[in-house]
């Protein structure tokens, strides 16, 4: 019998590269993904779940029986509106699922993060994403893994000129970004996506920091995957 998993954030550009890679692996039953609204996604092992994480109560028996839980939830400042609404989704929204990840007894607690996470960090958006790595680590999951991406590349639902733009001369002189600069390295949605999947499924325990270069590395190779237990 294969395991479920559950992606928070799935209409994201991480979260859909997650959810399709866990529908065609064959060691995943079922896919439960909590929306706002229904994707246009369809697949007989896939369990859509209308959410309000303002309401994170109503949505607690979604959490039972899963294996892994992936947290792909993150908007911008400029989107949210303010940085009280940024930190709401980038926080609040994945704390308020973690919670309720631990106390369903999800063993394995999967996030994106971002390179340069820190929560002495200078800069707003490094210092909300430090904070929740912190706070999550003290959730004490048997496998808590946190992702350091750095600028994602892939087609948003949204169209973002800044980022447009900087993922274009970044693809562009991607063989620049070695040495020091490889932590700043543009990286594919979907390379993530397969890092994810990849570490979810060898079960591995404690808790886990995975830079930009590491993701890269777990994007492109086949990692052998073990049945959960």
């Amino acid at each position: 019998m294969g395991m479920t998993s559950l992606v928070m954030g799935a209409t994201g550009l991480v979260g859909r590269q997650v959810t399709k890679e866990l529908l065609v692996s064959e060691l995943v039953d079922e896919v439960r993904i909590l929306v706002r609204r229904p994707p246009d996604l369809s697949h007989p092992k896939l369990t859509v779940i209308r959410t309000d994480w303002d309401r994170p109560e109503e949505i607690g028996n979604a959490f039972s029986g899963i294996h892994s839980v992936f947290s792909c939830l993150g908007t911008t400042i400029k989107k949210a509106g303010s940085k009280q609404e940024f930190r709401k989704v980038d926080q609040e929204y994945v704390l308020a699922g973690a919670k309720l990840a631990r106390e369903a007894g999800v063993g394995q607690f999967l996030a994106v993060s971002s390179v340069g996470a820190d929560p002495k960090a200078k800069t707003f958006y490094s210092r909300v994403k430090g904070e929740v790595e912190e706070e999550l680590s003290a959730f004490g999951f048997p496998g808590l893994h946190l992702f350091r991406p750095s600028l994602l590349l892939g087609n948003r639902e949204e169209y973002r000129l800044g980022e447009r733009i900087a993922s274009v001369l970044m693809s562009r002189f991607d063989f620049a970004f070695k040495g020091k600069l490889a932590p700043y390295r543009a990286v594919p949605a979907l390379k993530v996506a397969r890092a994810m999947v990849a570490i979810a499924l060898t079960n591995t325990k404690g808790n886990h920091i995975y830079p930009n270069e590491v993701i890269h590395v777990l994007g492109d190779d086949t990692i052998e995957a073990t049945p959960p237990a």
